[in-house]
């Protein structure tokens, strides 16, 4: 037994930080690459690069630390145990239910934290890139340049023509649209372009629209980075 308040941080280290947002980031990028396991897109090197290195690096300065567990213990439970285990058969296209709805508190709380204890922005790359995916996850377009169905989203019908003026083709095009997107507390828990990380996600999505094969390039390029 334990009070109130521990539980509570227990749950927002897992909710916020060590769990959940490297979840939803493989599910974002698992149903673009057409990927069905989560355990097997942690033997792709970029994929695990990204939740490693988002957890970690970007994620684990502003945890929660509940005492009563180290987060650095379950973090690496997490990625060395947890989610490359192949008999937990969590796909991503089921862990994409409802992103709309997890998107505040699984990274929409690290980047407010990052602005409440004045860290640099700056320092936030692959968060970006998991946001702007969920742009090109909105249009229903795989890396492949084939149809996917996303998942059911209680928001899919009001975001989908949002993105819905984007190709997915290597021509310029005009992704002001996206300020639509990326403005909307209620999806991200915060104007995004307020907080001073818009224009990058923004920036980000042009990349991941760049025809097919966009999404893998993108996404090598910055986990590369980092």
């Amino acid at each position: 037994f334990t009070d109130r308040e521990t539980v509570d941080n227990v749950e927002r280290m897992k909710v916020c930080t060590c769990l959940n947002p490297l979840h939803t980031a493989l599910a974002i990028y698992g149903c673009l690459l057409d990927y069905t396991l989560i355990s097997a897109e942690m033997k792709d090197g970029d994929l695990c690069g990204l939740v490693t290195k988002m957890g970690y690096l970007e994620a684990m300065p502003v945890v929660v630390d509940p005492g009563v567990l180290k987060p650095a213990d379950f973090i690496d439970a997490v990625l060395t145990k947890r989610l490359p285990n192949p008999f937990m058969p969590d796909a991503p296209q089921r862990i994409a239910t409802d992103t709309s709805q997890k998107l505040p508190i699984r990274f929409g709380e690290t980047v407010k934290a990052y602005v409440r204890k004045g860290l640099n922005l700056e320092d936030l790359v692959l968060i970006p890139l998991v946001l702007a995916g969920y742009a090109r996850y909105l249009t229903g377009i795989g890396d492949n340049g084939l149809p996917f169905t996303p998942s059911p989203d209680p928001l899919l019908a009001e975001l989908q023509p949002l993105v819905a003026g984007l190709e997915v083709a290597e021509k310029p095009q005009d992704f002001s649209c996206l300020k639509q997107l990326y403005s909307r507390a209620d999806v991200f828990g915060l104007d995004l372009y307020s907080a001073g990380l818009g224009a990058r996600i923004e920036a980000m999505a042009a990349e991941l629209f760049a025809g097919p094969g966009a999404v893998r390039r993108t996404l090598h390029k910055y986990v590369s980075m980092r």
